[in-house]
């Protein structure tokens, strides 16, 4: 394995840049490979172009006979692109994206054949819901699963393929994948947040969540990954000691763009704009080798959509490199680990951003009620959310280096919270002509200076507001946005329907008028929310122990978590808002369960192996050659060899000790797996996976990090941090 190691680190460092030519301005690439408006306009029929675009702007459905015209004009189109296969792309609970391609040739009998694509291909399509996550929903036996057109998210080429966005339900009609619940929920905030909207414009007819997402990762020479076994199976190094220099210098964040990265990423925007990805931002991250990349925002379901693709996108451009894209949370202990933030905004359809500050004193008091309902949506439901971002690998990543923690909060700025502070203290009921005068002037009219210079970041907060916007920092870089995306979505639609229903009281009720009521009602939402409200560090005991005071969860790990997702509180929700019903919903939290078993039972498989037939034969072939020394100090000194040998006696004997406890760690760590394997229990087998076979990870790791100091580096066999990190 060390001649592994060394051919590995050889070939890395002979490796040159791949020069990337870019010949074209990138606005003149800009979506050429997707079926867009523009291409909809040149290679449809009237009636089938508007019958797409009421689909995507009105949710309306599209005839069959229609869809026979769309898909003509598709297929000419995608094989005047050189695209010779089209699949039904789609997003299961895998975490990955799926695809079966089919061929448009069909022969036609006496020896001829023709390119064909119905619209009932393009509408419909059937591939096996068994052999993807289904929750118990689908025996294996009933294998028939359902993917259907999403007309909202355009189809484009990759390669020589016609890429059809779908959603992918049950033959019974529950969603088995990532899409559905994401559109359902964004359906449900539309129509309450329109609701609201008409307290303050009557032309509002449709609210879109849009999402902006940074992407952040590690770029790895490939032949490196190659040699650690625990990055190819797991995504992340299950041993190996912290390299002299990591990222303390600071000196790797926003430096100079290594040259080879460049061409990377380079090769890879070319890519994204030939896709629409519209990719704008690129950077060094804290990290050595690792890097961000982030897009314009866009409307949230074609935003999700473009994430996945753009991370299938990554790991092909990556190959022509000769990298590995390490998508994992925390791939190597003691430096900064990757998030996949998720900024978060409403818009109106008359141009209005819901959570940016206007110029008028009802535009700000518009947007002071999206931005306290957002506060309160998170506050009744940090449980929640702290679920919709848990994993096995995000667990590893959430309050540590920078990472926000597990507990859930909102920062907002010193500014904004002497805002709600002043608005806290409105008079109950009727207000005064004075006191309406002073909040419309001093307090909601001034609030675009105030956020012009003052908005501030905090990188530790998991929900920061940074001026137009929300950002959701503790998203998992591994993720797909959509499972984030549809709670925060949910549960925003159901505090504006509530909201809506407490405003609608106090004006029949009270006899209040509209901004009066409106006053009273965010007032004691503010009230309500100080517990969620933190600016300060989210690291320590000190906020754990201030959050624990406030009522606030602190669920580290997953399988704790989890159980959000099934509360009673949680399950109504979803099923009043058509979201998601309970079987969908308990689906869905057996998935992320097993999926976090199988995960830790990998890695436990994987470290003994790496422990035992890597770590332990060279700890041992490195002892003997200290035993011979030993031997050889003792026939040239005779009695006072020890004079001579003490190190290398000190040597062996630690290397026996780390040895014992490397494989009676091993042991037990196996024989805690055999117990939990044999757990029926979906909720208690995860348990006894995360607080007794995994607990004992960093036992194992602790001595072969000692043991990786003390053997000779030319025998070790497991390529190194310094390497990982540093080989350019």
């Amino acid at each position: 394995m060390s001649t592994l190691r060394f051919h590995a680190i050889k070939e890395s460092l002979t490796r040159k840049p791949v020069r990337i030519e870019e010949n074209e301005r990138r606005s003149s690439i800009f979506g050429s490979n997707v079926f867009n408006e523009d291409t909809m306009r040149q290679f449809l029929t009237k009636e089938a172009f508007s019958s797409v675009m009421d689909a995507v702007q009105n949710g309306t459905k599209i005839d069959r006979v229609v869809a026979d015209h769309i898909s003509t004009g598709m297929k000419e189109w995608a094989i005047s692109k050189g695209a010779t296969h089209y699949t039904h792309w789609f997003q299961p609970l895998t975490g990955a994206t799926a695809e079966k391609h089919d061929a448009f040739f069909e022969p036609i009998g006496n020896g001829r054949a023709i390119e064909k694509f119905g619209g009932g291909q393009l509408v419909q399509q059937e591939p096996d819901a068994s052999s993807f996550p289904n929750g118990g929903i689908r025996n294996t036996f009933e294998a028939r699963g359902y993917t259907a057109w999403d007309p909202t998210s355009p189809a484009f080429i990759y390669g020589t393929t016609l890429c059809i966005p779908t959603v992918f339900v049950s033959y019974t009609g529950e969603a088995l994948d990532y899409k559905t619940p994401l559109l359902r929920a964004l359906q449900a905030v539309d129509h309450a947040a329109v609701d609201v909207c008409k307290y303050f414009d009557k032309n509002v007819k449709k609210v879109n969540a849009s999402l902006g997402w940074e992407q952040e990762y590690f770029l790895i020479d490939s032949s490196l990954v190659a040699s650690r076994p625990d990055l190819v199976l797991t995504g992340r190094t299950l041993l190996g000691h912290s390299p002299a220099k990591g990222q303390q210098l600071d000196d790797h964040y926003f430096g100079t763009i290594p040259n080879r990265a460049m061409q990377y990423m380079r090769d890879l925007e070319t890519e994204c704009m030939l896709l629409g990805i519209p990719v704008k931002t690129r950077h060094n991250e804290v990290a050595p080798n690792q890097f961000e990349l982030a897009p314009v925002y866009d409307e949230a379901n074609l935003a999700v959509d473009h994430n996945s693709l753009l991370m299938d996108v990554m790991d092909k451009v990556a190959e022509r490199h000769n990298f590995k894209v390490l998508f994992h949370e925390k791939p190597f202990a003691g430096v900064n680990g990757s998030g996949k933030h998720n900024n978060w905004s409403l818009s109106t359809d008359t141009g209005v951003n819901l959570l940016g500050p206007g110029k008028t004193p009802m535009s700000n008091l518009q947007f002071l009620t999206f931005f306290i309902n957002t506060i309160k949506a998170v506050n009744d439901n940090e449980e929640l959310l702290r679920a919709a971002i848990a994993s096995a690998s995000n667990d590893h990543r959430l309050g540590a280096n920078e990472a926000p923690p597990a507990i859930i909060s909102v920062f907002i700025g010193e500014q904004l919270t002497n805002v709600l502070n002043e608005l806290e203290h409105v008079t109950n009921g009727k207000l005064s002509p004075e006191e309406k005068t002073d909040l419309k002037l001093n307090v909601v009219g001034k609030i675009p200076e105030i956020l012009l210079d003052n908005t501030d970041r905090n990188r530790t907060s998991p929900f920061a507001f940074t001026g137009n916007k929300f950002e959701f920092r503790a998203v998992g870089s591994k993720a797909n946005c959509a499972n984030a995306m549809t709670v925060l979505n949910t549960i925003m639609a159901n505090q504006l329907i509530e909201f809506k229903a407490e405003v609608d009281a106090l004006i029949k009720k009270k006899d209040l008028k509209k901004d009066e009521a409106v006053f009273n009602i965010l007032r004691e939402y503010i009230k309500k929310s100080k517990n969620i409200l933190f600016e300060g560090n989210g690291y320590g005991e000190a906020w754990e122990k201030e959050a624990k005071k406030r009522g606030l969860s602190n669920n580290k790990t997953t399988p704790e978590a989890l159980k959000a997702k099934i509360s009673d509180k949680t399950i109504k929700m979803f099923e009043q808002l058509g979201v998601m019903n309970k079987v969908e919903a308990e689906a869905r939290y057996e998935i992320e369960m097993e999926e976090y078993v199988l995960r830790i039972q990998i890695e436990g498989r994987v470290l003994g192996d790496i422990a035992r037939n890597h770590v332990v034969p060279t700890a041992v072939r490195y002892q003997n050659i200290l035993i011979e020394n030993v031997k050889g100090l003792k026939e040239i000194y005779g009695n006072d060899f020890k004079k001579y040998a003490q190190e290398q006696m000190q040597l062996i004997e630690d290397i026996s000790k780390h040895i014992e406890l490397i494989n009676s760690n091993v042991t037990k760590m196996t024989n805690e797996r055999k117990k939990a394997n044999g757990i029926d229990d979906i909720e208690k087998k995860a348990n006894a996976y995360c607080f007794k076979v995994k607990s004992i990870f960093d036992d194992i790791r602790y001595s072969c990090d000692k043991l990786e100091l003390l053997v000779d580096d030319e025998l070790w066999p497991l390529t190194k941090y310094r390497e990982l990190l540093f080989t350019k």
